[in-house]
């Protein structure tokens, strides 16, 4: 088996095309990727918000890949532009039929076709799911999700739920990550082996309860086999 240490920004450039092309939900040949010392940069267009982050997740699954730049710029159609009152008002229909979000819990504004979410909420994944909902809109150009987490007292608890979670998901090694609660934050240290990686680890420490904030320390490191 390759040791991906030893995989050059070719054969890492090559493997960012495969898997963007292998989503169907991609057009690679809109797409433009440079590797430099396992960065990769993206350029080139998407027609849609969400195809542009369908094209940065993606990237994120390729073993090598140390760090992202996107520069893909949002090319919309013409037949699929939206003024700011119609895009606030296809949002606010969604988050408000959604049974996932609170009613009445966030606040939306929309300039030049980008999407403010404010409000608060209890659990990270109501948070997730408003932006979730609204980001697939048509004539979006992007999200700013600040919808703020209630803080609870049961956060000084929930350290050891976040480490079960992670040593339950495959996904993960919890090994080489660590769990520190500071009042209502949680601090990740440690080792992932890629970027899809470190974003699950952020998930896991994001779903308990409580939890306001999260403080990524994760390295990329692919041979951790020594630490």
């Amino acid at each position: 088996m390759l040791n991906v240490l030893d995989k050059t920004d070719t054969e890492i450039k090559t493997d960012v095309l495969s898997e963007l092309k292998y989503d169907p939900s991609l057009k690679v040949t809109e797409i433009g990727v440079l590797v430099t010392d396992g960065i990769v940069t993206l350029t080139g267009y998407t027609t849609s918000f969400d195809e542009k982050l369908a094209a940065v997740h993606a990237v994120k699954r390729v073993a090598g890949v140390l760090a992202i730049a996107d520069d893909i710029e949002l090319h919309i159609p013409n037949a699929n532009h939206r003024d700011d009152g119609e895009i606030a008002a296809a949002a606010a229909h969604k988050i408000g039929w959604s049974t996932t979000i609170p009613k009445g819990a966030i606040d939306i504004t929309v300039r030049n076709g980008w999407i403010i979410l404010e409000g608060e909420v209890e659990w990270w994944y109501q948070k997730n799911a408003a932006e979730t909902v609204v980001r697939h809109l048509s004539g979006v150009h992007g999200v700013s999700n600040s919808i703020s987490i209630k803080s609870t007292d049961k956060i000084p608890a929930v350290g050891m739920d976040i480490e079960a979670a992670i040593d339950r998901n495959a996904m993960l090694d919890a090994s080489k990550i660590r769990v520190e609660i500071v009042g209502s934050k949680v601090i990740l240290h440690g080792t992932v082996r890629t970027l899809a990686q470190r974003e699950e680890a952020e998930r896991i420490a994001w779903t308990a309860q409580g939890v306001c904030s999260v403080e990524d320390h994760l390295a990329v490191k692919w041979d951790t086999s020594g630490e």
